[in-house]
């Protein structure tokens, strides 16, 4: 009975790797973890049979993206109906687990070749310790991060949570602007190796600590990261008055879905929060995803007396919002640029904001109510590319219309990726997209913009979650990054991914809550709109993109899969001689 007991909690020991990797990330965040939580993982690989392997590394990945994805339920409150809520979020954990059972099945295979000792029909390798040098230096991380890609970009793509970004988020991303988010992913699954190949050599009593399997690791990361260190250096924009926007940000935290009892006037809520910004001397005010909702489409009247009164509140050139809008019978979620509101001379100064209904208001607030705008503002308008399945449409609604009641805030039609002015914008859940942003430092962007509505999730870890992806974007792009959460997280990325966040104490992202934030970027100077300076050249990651490691682990497969041939075709030749 103890035995069997005893063997029931080393099976239970074997599941402890996916929960350290889960608490790599928020809400617990310990950001050091995943360096060896996947060491004993890697161990198995090293030693088992490949069914084995699929079985425990599907298991562990399960525990991963079942627990890290535990602020799905949130929506029900939201009116998701539970039973759909509950079969997303266990289809979704298993699908994102069958990355990890593929990469368990996958390493198995190269580390079966590795040990190969030959056969009756097949001679022994020449160099056998050089196949062990290769699985641990490349196959290993190089089928991680290339089944990362994979996932990224598969079905439209699930960009959550990648192993690296614990690292990035702890100040040792710089890799990511040689090669992504991807590139740290790597070098995780390298250290991890390391670690798992020291606690081997330990196992057999072997003293051999400066042997090739430690020393050669150790050389190649230090290369990584010297060579992504120079990479962001050098791709960093100056930090001078001329190269920086001073811009404002108002997390507002209204409700995704607006009850009778919860409706405010969204004037007096905006008078209190824009309050907090006079002063500031802001040339940019940046508002949440869905902000214009309370006012019309994005392009209505009132949005627009809006934003003019908003400027004329704060002293702001330009005013960045999102909302909706409707155009030949379709419906986009789109963010718009209004810029030419308000010159530095027309500043309030110390003027006092009202905080009162918009007909005992300024002068502009009066204007508003009336949906007057004093001067015509330039617009430009940007519709979402990259729509969330599911939530923004539902695959498939375009051709059988009736599915199109089932997507929470209406079908979507995706738009062209385009600049609003010299600025990306990311409208919720493109921030992941590293490909999309990637094009849009391509354009000539001298910031991003990220605005998105988490409220859908309130009371949850999503929103924490989600903005650790806007680091990994910084530093990939070279571009710094102004994110606004309309229920959090609120801040600022510099290009070299050192994060600013609206925070309610020390070390904790203001969440679930009202606040306002200040703050300076440094803009990206270039050749068709220069501003001072030479042009900033852009990161390896943004001219060369993916490509290697897509080449690289298509190749890797492919070898794998012509080793596969080779052998069996030897074995049947010999058989039937």
């Amino acid at each position: 009975m103890v035995a069997e007991a005893l063997r029931k909690l080393v099976r239970f020991f074997w599941l402890l790797p996916g929960l350290l990797l889960w608490a790599s990330f928020p809400p617990m965040a310990e950001k050091t973890d995943c360096v060896f939580a996947l060491a004993p993982l890697i161990w198995f690989a090293r030693n088992r049979d490949s069914k084995a392997n699929f079985r425990l590394w599907f298991l562990n990945g399960l525990v991963f993206w079942f627990a890290t994805l535990s602020w799905m339920p949130a929506i029900v409150k939201n009116g998701g109906p539970w039973p759909l809520v509950a079969l997303g979020w266990g289809a979704l954990a298993a699908y994102c687990a069958l990355y990890f059972g593929a990469f368990g099945w996958l390493s198995s295979k190269v580390w079966a070749w590795v040990r190969d000792g030959g056969a009756a029909w097949r001679r022994p390798p020449r160099w056998p310790y050089a196949r062990r040098i290769f699985a641990i230096l490349v196959a290993e991380p190089l089928l991680w991060c290339g089944l990362e890609l994979v996932r990224s970009r598969l079905f439209g793509g699930f960009a959550w949570n990648h192993l690296g970004l614990p690292l990035v988020n702890a100040g040792l991303g710089s890799p990511a602007a040689l090669g992504g988010v991807y590139l740290v992913s790597a070098v995780v699954v390298l250290v991890n190796g390391t670690v798992a190949g020291i606690a081997e050599r330990m196992m057999k009593r072997t003293t051999r600590w400066a042997s090739l399997e430690t020393l050669v690791p150790f050389l190649l990361i230090w290369g990584i990261y010297g060579l992504g260190g120079k990479a962001v250096s050098a791709c960093k924009p100056a930090s001078d008055g001329a190269n920086e926007l001073r811009v404002a940000m108002v997390q507002r935290n209204f409700p995704c879905v607006f009850k009778s009892a919860e409706r405010e006037n969204p004037i007096a809520a905006y008078s209190n929060l824009l309050a907090n910004v006079v002063h500031t001397k802001s040339e940019l005010l940046v508002l949440p995803e869905s902000a214009l909702s309370e006012f019309g489409t994005v392009d209505s009247p009132r949005s627009l007396a809006f934003a003019r009164w908003a400027a004329e509140a704060t002293g702001v050139r330009e005013v960045i919002a999102g909302g909706v809008r409707f155009a030949d019978g379709k419906e986009y979620n789109s963010a718009v640029l209004f810029s030419n509101l308000a010159m530095p001379s027309e500043r309030l100064g110390d003027a006092p904001l009202p905080v009162t209904t918009p007909d005992r208001a300024s002068p502009s607030a009066t204007r508003f109510a009336r949906g007057i705008p004093s001067r015509s503002p330039v617009t430009q308008i940007y519709d979402k590319v990259h729509l969330v399945p599911f939530g923004e449409f539902i695959p498939g609604d375009k051709w059988i219309t009736a599915l199109q009641k089932l997507a929470p805030v209406g079908s979507c039609t995706p738009g062209k990726l385009k600049l609003l002015g010299d600025y990306g914008v990311a409208i919720c859940y493109e921030d992941t997209d590293s490909a999309q942003m990637r094009r849009l430092a391509r354009l000539d962007a001298k910031a991003l913009v990220f605005i998105t509505n988490d409220s859908w999730f309130s009371d949850s870890v999503e929103a924490e979650q989600h903005a650790w992806q806007s680091v990994a974007r910084a530093i990939e792009t070279g571009l710094s990054i102004v994110r606004v959460g309309n229920s959090g997280v609120t801040g600022t990325v510099a290009p070299d991914g050192r994060a600013n966040w609206l925070e309610q104490s020390p070390g904790r992202s203001l969440v679930d809550s009202r606040g306002t934030m200040c703050d300076s970027v440094a803009l990206r100077s270039g050749e068709s709109r220069p501003l001072a300076g030479p042009p900033s050249p852009q990161t390896p990651y943004v001219l060369i993109g993916d490509v290697p490691l897509a080449v690289a682990f298509a190749l890797l497969i492919a070898l794998m899969v012509l080793v596969k041939y080779r052998d069996t075709y030897e074995k049947r030749r010999y058989l039937s001689m």
